[in-house]
């Protein structure tokens, strides 16, 4: 029975189990016995070792005999029982897998539930207009989705059904709920409404606002329809699109306009059925003045409260659609009020700025209105901070201003001229003198009996006579404007205000030299008049800063504010541009000398009818030039450019005389009467007018600005004289002739008029 029981045991794997646990432990056992066993024979061994050498080999054999045993069964383990556990991990991970497998299907399959569900309750709220319940359904439904495209091992065909489907659903609901804004919210716009259209078209403009009616439940049920919609759009991510495309078209065609045309006003009515409208009309003539602060923001706060109280005063989620709607808008919509509106409020005058007070409390309470209503957050203050910086934003436009003035100026005609007399005197302002006391008057009139014989004309540092363009006049009125605005303000405004002016006179040196260059070359009385201005400008630039500087904020009182280191550029521009017109009429002199065949042969009448052409012309170019420039130029200029030039012609002239190797006597007649033409007619472009006879002692001495003068005239006689008053004249070389004429070109002269005779030799010889 026993051995039936063992075989049944050891065919199902049990007693086989059991019997090497057992064996096991018999072997532990039998190994512990040896090793006393062994032990104890070795310490035997060193006390008897003949006497236990038969013990030695049957321990041995006792050991080789465990050693077996454990062989076996360490076999037995590695073929039977590794073997079994391995099946058993298999069986077990394939029943786990399959466990997962069915657990995924499982939860697919409660996905797929959740999401039908969630559509079908999304289309039943839809239809009983219950749209944020629709929404959050159309969110679980598209959740859903997206849990079951996270099983990347699924591979279900439905998912890109079910995604299509639950796009249309939401197309669906995106159409109601926008057609339900354009129900509440209505636009009428211009056909063309474009950046920059003009005002009229703008007086087409209405918003209304289907939020009231004349039925008492009307309001609240549109109100709450309201809520519904921009909830429903908040959850499908849409409102904020939408609250853009709405504050665009608010922005463009209703509060920017209100803000650029003055004439524009909001006409806010009830209509009965139609709920509320805002419209824009013209309710004054188009005007071109640039609107006030406390107009603009009276219209903008119309505009914007109604809104609020019908519209915007609506929370969405933790925040006001007001709020929404505010961040949209404000950046643009204060740049659009600070640019169009309080940038053209700043006053142009100092006296004005206290009156700008009213401008910075009327924009405190148009910020303090917006953050009631929620437009803008706490820290929103550009349109405050802007009005309150008044001092620099004034400094800013007056500069502006003035530098936009001043290049008018300079662009403009420059033959309008004035006369500048020795008694002209600027207007300078009268300032309070720098320790709070009033300048004496009399501080320069000296004692009775103190008179200094030796002090200076009272003319000693006026400008001489002369004409001067009427814009640069203008300019100098505009710069001592411009200072005095700066005496008194801040130190900021007053820093730009002069430096301001510093940058009009550089604008000046500039801008007049080459967009007047090809005026400045053509003609004559432009240059001149252009070499008065540049010296008008710095005859007061010497004097300018002084007058000032003690009045302004440092470091410019501490000699900074000065413009003397200009005067020498504009002196050297005033004289460079006149300096260039005299090498063109010189060049033009030149040129028309060259026409007379360098005086040769004027016995024939051709040559002679050239040369007495060309010295004519020279004469007539004179005359005209005297005719733009005296009444121009101070005297003592006009004296010595004509002089200069004319000059340059009878030095010409007499050089091409001296080039002559033969002159006959009828040519040296004719020579003569060139000569005598230019001696008659050339002092008379120095005849003073009218009003300066008493200047007759600059004009009347012409060998002071005409060097080669009596050269010429000594040349003159020469031509017309014979050998015994040549030879008087030059007076063993202390006579006129010798002052201005060397031996040999006297020599060379007298070859020339007279022929090889005793008389001749006899006057070269005393020539020496």
């Amino acid at each position: 029975m026993a051995s039936f029981v063992t075989e049944v045991l050891a065919s199902s794997g049990k007693l086989e189990k059991e019997d090497l646990a057992g064996k096991i432990c018999k072997l532990s056992r039998k190994v512990q016995d040896t090793k006393e066993a062994v032990c104890d024979m070795m310490n035997r061994r060193y006390n008897d070792f003949l006497s236990s050498l038969q013990a030695s080999e049957e321990l041995m054999e006792q050991v080789e005999a465990v050693s077996r045993e454990m062989d076996v069964l360490k076999n037995c383990i590695n073929t039977k029982v590794q073997q079994n556990i391995h099946t058993s991990v298999t069986e077990y991970t394939e029943l786990k897998q399959q466990l997962e497998k069915n657990m995924v299907v499982i939860s697919m399959l409660g996905h797929l539930k959740e999401f039908h569900n969630a559509m079908e309750e999304s289309n039943k709220a839809l239809m009983e207009k219950k749209y944020v319940e629709a929404a959050k359904e159309l969110e679980k439904a598209r959740h859903s989705v997206t849990l079951l495209k996270q099983w990347k091992s699924s591979q279900l065909p439905l998912l890109s059904v079910l995604s299509s489907e639950l796009h249309v659903q939401r197309e669906n609901l995106l159409y109601h709920l926008g057609d339900q804004w354009k129900h509440l919210v209505v636009w009428t716009l211009p056909s063309s409404s474009k950046d920059g259209a003009e005002m009229k078209s703008f007086l087409k403009v209405a918003l209304n606002l289907r939020m009231g009616c004349d039925e008492e439940d009307c309001k609240p049920k549109d109100q709450a329809v309201l809520c519904s919609v921009l909830q429903a759009l908040a959850l499908q991510g849409e409102l904020q699109h939408r609250l853009k495309l709405f504050s665009q078209a608010l922005l463009k065609n209703m509060l920017r306009p209100l803000v650029l045309y003055p004439s524009l006003c909001v006409l806010v009515t009830q209509q009965v059925g139609e709920g509320l409208v805002v419209a824009l009309q013209c309710v004054e003539p188009e005007s071109q003045e640039s609107p006030s602060p406390a107009q603009v923001y009276d219209k903008l706060l119309l505009v914007l409260g109604t809104l609020h109280s019908y519209l915007l005063d609506v929370s969405v989620g933790d925040q006001k659609l007001s709020s929404m709607l505010g961040d949209l808008i404000w950046e643009e919509f204060s740049h659009c009020i600070i640019h169009e509106c309080l940038q053209h409020s700043i006053p142009t005058n100092r006296s004005q700025l206290e009156k700008y007070s009213m401008v910075i409390k009327e924009t405190e309470e148009f910020e303090k209105s917006l953050k009631q209503m929620e437009f803008l957050h706490e820290d929103s203050t550009e349109l405050l901070k802007y009005a309150r910086n008044i001092n620099c934003h004034f400094a800013s436009k007056k500069c502006k201003d003035v530098i936009v003035t001043a290049r008018k100026l300079m662009t403009s005609k420059m033959h309008n001229t004035v006369k500048i007399i020795p008694e002209s005197k600027l207007a300078l302002p009268k300032l309070p003198s720098p320790g709070g006391e009033l300048k004496r008057q009399d501080s320069s009139r000296p004692e009775p009996g103190m008179e200094n014989q030796k002090q200076l004309s009272s003319w000693s540092m006026c400008l001489p006579p002369c004409r001067i363009s009427e814009s640069v006049q203008q300019l100098m009125e505009l710069v001592l404007n411009t200072l005095s605005e700066a005496v008194g303000s801040s130190s900021q405004c007053a820093l730009q205000l002069f430096f301001t002016v510093r940058n009009i006179f550089q604008l000046f040196y500039d801008v007049v030299p080459t967009y007047h260059k090809e005026n400045l070359l053509k003609f004559p009385h432009l240059a001149a008049i252009q070499h008065n201005n540049c010296m008008y400008l710095a005859h007061h630039l010497l004097t300018l800063g002084h007058h000032y500087r003690a009045h302004l904020p440092q470091p410019l009182s501490e000699g900074v504010g000065t413009f003397v280191d200009m005067v020498p550029s504009f002196r050297k521009l005033g004289a460079q541009c006149f300096l260039s017109q005299l090498d063109v009429q010189r060049t033009e002199m030149l040129d028309r000398l060259s026409t007379a065949h360098n005086l040769c042969n004027l016995d024939d009448e051709d040559n002679y009818t050239a040369a007495s052409k060309a010295v004519r012309q020279v004469i007539h170019q004179l005359k005209q030039l005297g005719t733009v420039w005296q009444d121009v130029l101070p005297v003592t200029i006009y004296c010595k450019a004509m002089g200069n030039l004319l000059n340059t012609a009878i030095t010409e002239v007499t050089a091409k005389v001296m080039a002559l190797e033969d002159i006959s006597s009828e040519e040296g007649e004719y020579l003569h009467t060139l000569c005598q033409t230019v001696i008659e007619e050339g002092p008379l472009v120095f005849t003073p007018l009218t009003e300066e006879k008493k200047n007759r002692r600059y004009q009347e001495e012409v060998g002071l600005y005409v060097k080669k003068w009596s050269m010429f005239k000594e040349l003159a006689i020469v031509l017309k004289a014979n050998l015994q008053e040549i030879v008087d004249r030059w007076a063993d070389g202390k006579g006129p002739l010798a002052v201005e004429f060397s031996s040999s070109e006297v020599k060379s002269l007298i070859r020339a008029l007279f022929q090889n005779t005793e008389r001749r030799a006899v006057a070269l010889t005393k020539i020496k």
